[in-house]
């Protein structure tokens, strides 16, 4: 999390709050006659967890077909990535914001260097587990990260996707003058690498679109600020204290622990998740300029990506 929100005052949550493997299994099952296909393991960091890939072999348990996805900061991969694979992990998105070393530091206010993220991206490579490299452009902070990271991810046959920065939570505030539009970061793609030509979307609830270098290589964008998707969104979170939310800009969730703790059965649960998520009205990057009372979402370090 910021290091402005961590001090002497703040409190962990005990372990009895969080749910445990067991209890995510079970929303997780609960939707599978709904229609869930994907699961995202996010965070914070997933991989701070311990034994995260009991979790993975439960969800795989669940569904060969299952699409299990994890979004880690890459920094330990290259020591779990053979046991999550292993476990039945089908694929990895790495969040990787500067491959200079001195700027990567900086913006992760860690020791660590984007040659240890790297040495995790290559030995999932090397065992067939796919990887997609997620970065978050901040107009003034890392533009100048755009072209070498399109280089190492090419050389690697990785698909970098490049994200408009979004004000999430009551630690940012927004301001577009932070923000570099997906059309200007193509436009220094353009300068560097030539024409870039526009790919189709595999399916409408994508949220990245996709582009193709002179190369060959692809590189997406995703660009919540300036053209919102909320009418195509499919996804709702469910936090590791059992709230699920059906926006990443949701004030407050809907509680799931409790129920899942009075012996709700998969069939309730389902019931639940679908009234809640067919009521739903959150539509917040599309209505964001319309909303004019003082607004107080929870934060990306507690709800993910």
């Amino acid at each position: 999390m910021p290091r402005e929100n961590f001090g002497p005052e703040h409190v962990f949550l005990a372990k009895e709050e969080i749910l445990s493997y067991e209890e995510m299994t079970s929303v997780v099952a609960s939707l599978l006659p709904l229609g869930l296909s994907k699961v995202r393991i996010t965070g914070g960091e997933p991989l701070l967890r311990r034994d995260l890939h009991v979790f993975i072999a439960l969800l795989r348990d669940l569904d060969s077909e299952l699409d299990i996805a994890l979004t880690t900061n890459g920094v330990l991969l290259e020591r779990h990535a053979e046991i999550l694979f292993k476990s039945g992990l089908n694929r990895i998105t790495v969040s990787l914001d500067a491959v200079h070393t001195e700027l990567f530091q900086t913006i992760t206010d860690s020791k660590s260097s984007p040659e240890d993220v790297f040495k995790g991206i290559d030995v999932a490579q090397k065992i067939g587990l796919p990887v997609k490299v997620n970065c978050v452009v901040k107009k003034g902070v890392n533009e100048s990260q755009i072209v070498p990271l399109t280089k190492a991810c090419s050389e690697r046959n990785i698909i970098v996707r490049f994200i408009e920065f979004m004000d999430v939570g009551t630690t940012n505030n927004w301001n577009l003058d932070s923000v570099m539009s997906g059309q200007e970061m193509r436009e220094v793609l353009r300068d560097h690498f030539g024409p870039l030509e526009p790919r189709a979307a595999a399916h409408p609830s994508d949220v990245a679109r996709l582009w193709r270098l002179v190369d060959g290589s692809t590189v997406g964008f995703i660009e919540s600020v300036t053209k919102p998707f909320c009418g195509d969104c499919s996804r709702a979170r469910l936090s590791a204290h059992g709230s699920i939310y059906t926006c990443l800009f949701s004030e407050q969730g809907f509680d799931l622990r409790g129920i899942l703790r009075f012996g709700a059965d998969e069939q309730e649960i389902a019931t639940i998740i679908r009234d809640i998520w067919l009521h739903r009205e959150d539509r917040y990057s599309e209505l964001r300029t319309q909303l004019k009372e003082t607004r107080h979402p929870v934060e990306m370090s507690f709800i993910g990506g």
